[in-house]
């Protein structure tokens, strides 16, 4: 059983995996198709049902995976563990607490097992670039949207001193909500400027909106190209001392002239 819904070595532990994340789609398909009215009127019993189908067998999955696991509390507490958990709990706090069972969408998060059973490596070693470079930006980031926000606050109270409650700007932190909404994209347009004034501040927030759009975009691209450069430069050392390597056996030792793995016969990329 261990080895069936932990390991993806084998033909039984694919196919439970592989079930597993089909089951996540049709249950999240089937909580979005209860949002539909159309689709809810005619069909909410059937719909509820299979919710709580869905439900009792990622319970059961759980409380296996606890069962068989060599260390429970360490999967318990683990990522995975905790998003399992979560996405099986609102169902049942629907039965004391009115629509909350619209939360177990949260099990599409159980999703990210893809790269895991389809054994997406390539996938995991760009998330794993990806999460590095956001580290290493996080102060750059965290500068940059204080300073969104000191502006968002600056012109949003312009705005309300500007434009008044008659132009639908009743509060500061409305004003505030504007001027973000501004700033990210052109506005829901349920506030809409009428003063000269307040159009020529409307303007500049769109125009600065477009410039820092593309100021997180340059700091954790430049953040991703260090680590894409670190990283060939750790396979051209590691190439240097080992020789070449076989992508598809990984056997090292190859001459720099060789054309196919020594192994397995795979065509050398390097």
């Amino acid at each position: 059983m261990y080895i069936i819904i932990y390991g993806v070595n084998t033909p039984a532990g694919k196919a439970f995996d592989v079930g597993l994340l089909i089951a996540i789609l049709l249950s999240v398909f089937t909580i979005m198709a209860e949002t539909v009215e159309g689709i809810d009127h005619t069909y909410h019993r059937e719909l509820i049902v299979l919710e709580w189908i869905f439900t009792i067998i990622f319970t059961l999955e759980y409380a296996l995976r606890i069962f068989v696991s060599k260390k429970p509390l360490k999967y318990i507490f683990s990522f995975y563990g905790i998003i399992d958990l979560l996405s099986i709990l609102p169902m049942f706090l629907s039965v004391f607490i009115k629509g909350s069972h619209i939360l177990s969408s949260l099990r599409i998060l159980r999703l990210l097992r893809l790269f895991r059973v389809l054994r997406l490596i390539e996938f995991v070693e760009e998330s794993a670039r990806l999460k590095v470079a956001l580290m290493a930006s996080r102060a750059k980031i965290m500068v940059f949207l204080y300073t969104v926000l000191i502006i968002a606050v600056l012109i949003g109270t312009l705005m309300y001193y500007v434009e008044g409650p008659q132009n639908g700007f009743t509060s500061i932190p409305k004003s505030v909500f504007y001027t973000i909404v501004t700033l990210t994209t052109v506005g829901y347009g349920d506030m809409v400027p009428t003063t000269a004034l307040g159009q020529f501040l409307s303007m500049l927030l769109m125009v600065t909106g477009y410039g820092i759009i593309a100021v997180p975009t340059g700091i954790v691209g430049v953040e991703i190209a260090k680590e894409v450069r670190k990283s060939i430069g750790k396979e051209k050392e590691h190439n240097k001392l080992n020789g070449i390597v076989c992508a598809h056996c990984n056997k090292e030792g190859h001459r720099d002239d060789a054309k196919y793995c020594y192994s397995c016969g795979h065509y050398l990329n390097s």
